[in-house]
């Protein structure tokens, strides 16, 4: 998710950067990446739900206070996770559409 999308960040006008999470099938928090302005405040909430194993569902009910870094996490985490394969297929369904109409137009 893109850091310009956390209100903080835009509060600060340092709106570079994003932020995203892997999420295991147990609804867990495998892995998490902040690149932007008060990374280190998202690292260390998600940091303490992957020490209590908590799901990420835990963080996005949260009532975080405003405007925050951490409150950014309500919308990483909004919609539930797709599975890789399910990204690259419709991914690839829609290259291959593209491409079938790029080509329909060279015609």
């Amino acid at each position: 998710m893109p850091m310009a999308n956390v209100l903080r960040a835009r509060t600060l006008s340092e709106t570079r950067g994003f932020m995203k999470a892997l999420i295991g099938n147990d609804d867990r928090i495998l892995g998490f990446t902040a690149f932007g302005v008060e990374g280190s405040e998202l690292m260390a909430a998600v940091q303490t739900a992957m020490i209590g194993r908590l799901p990420y569902t835990s963080l996005r009910d949260a009532i975080w206070t405003h405007p925050t870094a951490a409150e950014g996490l309500i919308g990483l985490f909004a919609n539930p996770p797709t599975s890789p394969r399910s990204n690259t297929a419709s991914s690839s369904h829609v290259e291959i559409d593209e491409l079938k109409t790029a080509q329909a137009m060279q015609r």
